[in-house]
């Protein structure tokens, strides 16, 4: 990889950093298709390693607006997608990775944007926890069925759920990769090379995520991973 692409792909990871530091959602939905266009075979372990840290910052700096009850029903539905998910990564050849990743999250991004308001029960978090299993084992990207569930709700409340579960299914799809002998040394390596980036993004968002509006800041992500999905879906 060269130092160009390096470049590039630290930048899009602390931009990426300080849209999820501030809004509680978007950091895969950002670095997903740059890496895919990059580099699929990183896909989804880098992801996942870098949002581990970014996520436990998160959590515990809005820890006290975490919604329990609605974060246990999300990892239950979130332990059983992540069997689905790893049956794509064996279904789907890594060359067209890049269309299911654009396609997803094209697909989310538009339904986050319709979706009317709701107040989520039981089976919504569910719902919402196993599409997440399944798309974020698969691809990385598994933020917006979270976001859909908690969009009418504070943005701290959002922040810290989303964080939380992400950390718990996180964990939960590297297992499960580990053990599938699809973790590799190179995809941990530049998660870490690119560690202080993620740190950077993250930092900074500590300066303005009381002050932005949630949900014109969800909207602006989303918007973006519209262009980027399609982007990707046409590469």
């Amino acid at each position: 990889m060269s130092v160009g692409v390096l470049g590039l792909m630290a930048l899009v990871v602390a931009v990426a950093a300080f849209v999820q530091g501030t809004a509680g959602v978007g950091f895969a939905l950002i670095v997903a298709p740059v890496v895919g266009l990059v580099e699929p075979s990183l896909l989804p372990v880098f992801l996942l390693a870098l949002m581990i840290p970014l996520n436990l910052y998160v959590a515990g700096r809005e820890r006290g607006s975490l919604d329990k009850l609605g974060a246990g029903w999300i990892t239950a539905g979130r332990f059983v997608g992540t069997f689905g998910g790893l049956w794509v990564l064996v279904a789907v050849p890594v060359a067209q990775l890049n269309l299911l990743i654009g396609g997803s999250t094209v697909l989310a991004a538009v339904v986050t944007l319709i979706a009317p308001k709701f107040t989520p029960g039981r089976g919504a978090f569910l719902a919402a926890g196993a599409i997440t299993g399944v798309t974020e084992t698969a691809t990385g990207v598994g933020g917006p069925p979270l976001a859909l569930v908690y969009q009418h709700r504070p943005a701290a409340v959002l922040r810290s759920t989303v964080a939380v579960c992400f950390i718990v299914g996180e964990c939960i799809s590297l297992v499960v990769l580990l053990s599938t002998g699809r973790v590799g040394l190179h995809q941990l390596w530049l998660a870490l090379l690119l560690l202080p980036a993620l740190v950077l993004g993250a930092g900074l968002s500590r300066y303005v995520h009381h002050r932005l509006d949630g949900p014109l800041m969800r909207l602006s992500v989303q918007l973006f991973a519209i262009v980027s999905g399609v982007v990707l879906l046409f590469s």
